[in-house]
């Protein structure tokens, strides 16, 4: 009966360090924010002839790519603790993008990629930096975006214009809700940015035939 029992006493001894190590395992919650509102209510009213621009998916640094905020201090890059994005940041840049031109280009329409009319120009973007970088461990940190931007002739595929943006926001508080605000203020800026450059530099060129 004894032997009995120090068995199961330390079958139960087993049991909860297991479960003890379950809970321990266990993730850590994880807060999804997204950034990029548009400013600005309601559509202008369509000119007459629009200038047509398609645009393809803006292409981000490979450790911004994805869901991930990335913080810099100097020469040292880490990812946020339990703060991610709501979806992928270059799928959330550009349906931002896409809306800020519906909300505010003067000029140009975008094509989509499932529209039968091509398109004689495209916008093609590269963004370099999306961080927020830290001037040292701990302190409020600035939110830094560079994007390469070029408008680029679809026959013979010859750039039209080109401009590197660069847009900088202090963050309020060294505080994960303050840095999404800070980022989505800075995507506000480069994309009305963008949307007044490509307004300007777009050129009304016939469709191409293929």
């Amino acid at each position: 009966m004894i032997r009995i029992l120090k068995i199961a006493a330390a079958a139960a001894a087993a049991s909860a360090l297991l479960a003890g190590c379950s809970l321990l395992s266990t993730p850590d919650p994880v807060q999804l924010y997204r950034f990029g509102s548009v400013s600005g209510a309601g559509e202008p009213a369509a000119p007459a002839s629009q200038v047509q621009v398609a645009m393809r998916r803006p292409e981000f640094a490979q450790a911004v790519r994805e869901d991930r905020i990335l913080g810099v201090t100097g020469t040292e890059a880490a990812y946020i603790k339990g703060a991610r994005w709501v979806s992928s940041a270059d799928i959330l840049f550009n349906d931002a993008l896409e809306s800020a031109f519906a909300a505010q280009s003067t000029r140009v329409r975008l094509v989509g990629p499932r529209e039968l009319t091509r398109a004689p120009q495209a916008l093609d973007i590269d963004v370099r930096t999306f961080e927020a970088r830290y001037a040292s461990p701990g302190a409020t940190p600035v939110i830094t975006i560079v994007a390469r931007t070029r408008l680029l002739n679809t026959q013979d595929r010859s750039v039209m214009a080109e401009r590197v943006f660069t847009v900088e926001q202090p963050a309020d508080q060294n505080r994960v809700s303050a840095i999404v605000e800070a980022f989505d203020v800075a995507t506000r800026d480069i994309h009305t940015q963008i949307v007044g450059w490509t307004d300007q530099n777009a050129q009304a060129l016939p469709n191409p035939t293929r």
